[in-house]
């Protein structure tokens, strides 16, 4: 099956576009010329960039035994069936090493096309290549297999079983959520081979580059530390922690949070971190058999600060000497040293951070298991260092659109935003303020348009006079401002002597954004969205709706909105006076990076974003995707599946890094 894009609707392999949306199944857009280009080639034939979708293969030879799960390979035990996927789609034996070249084919369905050249394979144990995805919208057999098993959908135990054991150990640590581990895409096994496609990192910035930056802090570095100890835990549970001793496979994502570009299993080919780049041989040597203690993390360390020709600061020094003779012999201790460390450091003024402690991270223990589900129950939401962040940039865009039954356009916004830039070789300072309004006007031609714009200006006009400059409103004088919006809609409604439906009013959604601090402020069902990585998309405002009342004192939902005044709006600026409206106001910290949407209900209605906020949204907290594109894919998608109502939508992207430079 094809699944589309847009909207994730499922549809047969023979469809040229989507039967739910219409979007192409054979052609995408080019970002940087929107040029159409077809889905199986690697490059945009106008501009050249790479639109193709590719992924990391490794193929392997198979160990003489299966590798489950938490078991070393080593342990003795009887000899295991090598795998043959005969419920996935046949491979053919991979050719010669003289027939594999650029652009030939890794599977008999010439899907995946390799974009380098490979090797001989006999005499290496693994070969690496990036492959291009000739078919990215068709649902690969694992992900189809992975699927059912998510959703208890009964699997056979043959086909779960003929996954490849390398793959399994993806697929374990995958479902439990932690990015620091690459998605698998694919897998399948041919006689003593076994190919497993996974998320390309390889041009992922290298941990060590950053770590010989002079600009780079010792807290963050320390920060490093603590996440390497963190996947040294999940990763020792499936026989994985060797992934941390090859430097060149420590990376960095976008946010600079530590990930690996793939895994490596104990007595699989890997370079030892402790071996300099001179001594290192042609090919990747294996690491010694003999059972890896975290002295091994300390070794790491040490390479980096080596190779990176930085000097090693403080207690550092200490703890990587205890680490060697044995002093420090668990994980726990290690993250108790990391933390005296930190604290350290906060007191000498060497970083404006809070120091690492035990009342911000609580540390579980992972014991050994066989069984993937318990891993991942007992690895879910793994601490991190909380640090203090600073915003690293703040960017927005706006569009309002009249919909596709409404004859005008009763919705307003505006959108004020300040970036203050101080840049020193050593240090770079970003301070960010922005005003976010949203209006959905109602009282029809000449009254839902007013009250909407009378709202935003009068809210723009006050916080223009009384803004402090580096720190946000209070939450009375956020609340006085939307009195005096009330104020205004009301006295126009007096002064015109309207009545009943004809009095013109407002809903309110009103974002406030100094540096890493927020606030919202509302009246009405506009809402307020915000998506992170690690959270997902969460409605931060509550409608202010009859329904919605309802089940605030204790009604079930369905009984709630089974009413037919459900939709009727409880609170809104201008009809009434100010005793009638009392605003929601709520503070919230942006300690990562976030992408907030202020949308009226002709977007948001009939569970629009929540469905297809991993499409439209998740996309749009990349920094290099377009926020101006992004807002007009909303429109366009609310004006598919809605279209009923005006539809405004303004989005916010603020990114956020540790606050890591020294303040005189």
């Amino acid at each position: 099956m094809l699944i589309c894009p847009q909207c994730k609707f499922e549809n047969p392999n023979t469809n040229k576009f989507c039967q739910n949306c219409g979007t192409s199944l054979t052609h995408k857009v080019c970002p940087e010329c929107s040029t159409d280009v077809a889905v199986n080639v690697q490059h945009c034939h106008n501009c050249g960039t790479e639109c193709g979708t590719v992924f990391w293969a490794i193929i392997a030879k198979e160990p003489t035994r299966d590798l489950e799960v938490g078991q070393d390979q080593e342990d003795g035990g009887d000899d295991g069936e090598n795998f043959t996927l005969s419920s996935l789609p046949p491979s053919s034996p991979l050719p010669p090493s003289s027939q594999i070249a650029l652009g030939s084919y890794l599977d008999s369905q010439q899907r995946y096309k390799l974009l380098d050249a490979l090797p001989t394979l006999e005499k290496i144990t693994e070969v690496e290549a990036r492959v291009l995805d000739c078919r990215p919208y068709q649902i690969s057999p694992l992900e189809a297999i992975v699927v059912s098993q998510e959703s208890d959908v009964v699997t056979s135990s043959v086909e779960a079983s003929e996954i490849p054991s390398l793959a399994k150990l993806y697929i374990t640590l995958q479902s439990e959520g932690q990015r620091g581990i690459p998605p698998i895409h694919d897998a399948w096994q041919q006689d003593d081979l076994q190919v497993v496609l996974i998320e390309d990192r390889s041009d992922w910035q290298h941990l060590l580059d950053l770590w010989k930056e002079e600009t780079t802090s010792s807290l963050k570095i320390l920060h490093w530390c603590y996440q390497m100890t963190q996947l040294w835990a999940l990763l020792e549970s499936v026989n994985c922690h060797q992934s941390l001793l090859d430097l060149s496979n420590l990376r960095l994502d976008e946010d600079q949070t530590l990930a690996l570009q793939r895994l490596y299993i104990k007595s699989w080919n890997c370079q030892s971190a402790t071996e300099s780049p001179e001594d290192a041989p042609a090919q990747t040597s294996v690491i010694p058999e003999q059972p890896l203690t975290i002295q091994a993390l300390g070794r790491v360390w040490q390479a980096l600060f080596r190779q990176s020709q930085r000097t090693q600061f403080g207690s550092v020094v200490q703890m990587l000497g205890d680490l060697e003779v044995g002093k420090i012999q668990t994980i726990a201790q290690l993250r108790s040293r990391l933390e005296e460390i930190s604290i350290e450091l906060e007191a000498l003024g060497t970083a404006n951070l809070p120091p690492i402690t035990e009342e911000h991270i609580a540390v579980p223990t992972i014991p050994q298991s066989d069984e993937p589900e318990d891993i991942i129950s007992k690895t879910d939401d793994m601490p991190t260092v909380v640090l203090a962040m600073q915003l690293s940039s703040l960017e927005d865009a706006g569009r309002t659109d009249v919909g596709r039954q409404r004859h005008h356009n009763e919705d307003y916004f505006g959108i004020e935003t300040k970036i203050n830039k101080l840049e020193l070789p050593k240090s770079r300072v970003l301070q960010g303020h922005g005003l976010y309004i949203l209006c959905d006007g109602m009282g029809g031609h000449a009254g839902g348009e007013i009250a909407s714009e009378l709202a935003v200006n009068t809210l723009r006009q006050y916080f223009q006079e009384h803004w402090i400059a580096n720190q946000l409103p209070t939450e009375d004088r956020i609340r006085e401002a939307v009195y005096l919006a009330n104020e205004a809609i009301y006295k126009l409604n007096q002064q015109d002597a309207r009545s009943g439906v004809g009095r013109m009013g407002t809903t309110l959604v009103m974002l406030l954004i100094q540096d890493t601090q927020a606030v919202v402020a509302h009246v009405g069902d506009s809402r307020l969205y915000r998506l992170t990585r690690k959270r997902g998309l969460e409605q931060v405002t509550e409608d202010h709706e009859v329904g919605q009342r309802e089940i605030t004192r204790g009604v079930e939902a369905t009984i709630a909105y089974a009413r037919p005044d459900a939709y009727q709006l409880t609170q809104a600026l201008g009809p009434r006076d100010e005793n009638a409206i009392n605003p929601d106001v709520d503070f919230f910290d942006i300690n990562e990076d976030t992408l907030l949407l202020l949308a009226s209900d002709g977007l948001s209605d009939n569970d629009l974003l929540e469905t297809h906020w991993q499409t439209h949204l998740e996309p749009l907290l990349s920094s290099g995707a377009n926020l101006e594109r992004g807002v007009t894919d909303l429109i366009d998608l609310a004006n598919q599946h809605n279209g009923h109502d005006n539809i405004t939508a303004i989005l916010v992207r603020a990114k956020v890094r540790p606050n890591l430079e020294s303040q005189k």
